[in-house]
């Protein structure tokens, strides 16, 4: 086998196997994260209406 085609087809994969990390990394940032930090807010906002809720149902009872 030449050494050549065996460098160039090591190489070659080489490039495709960065450009799929690179892809994933990309990936990572501008979909996953934005949606995970989304996530957490909705979490964080439900359980704050229903800490308020909580709150106010007992006011409402202390006053009966």
């Amino acid at each position: 086998m030449d050494p050549a085609l065996y460098v160039g087809g090591v190489t070659l994969l080489f490039f495709f196997w960065v450009y799929g990390i690179v892809a994933f990394v990309r990936d990572v940032r501008g979909r996953w994260l934005p949606a995970a930090r989304q996530y957490w807010r909705g979490r964080r906002a439900l359980r704050e209406q229903a800490k308020q809720e909580r709150e106010r149902e007992e006011r409402e009872r202390q006053l009966y």
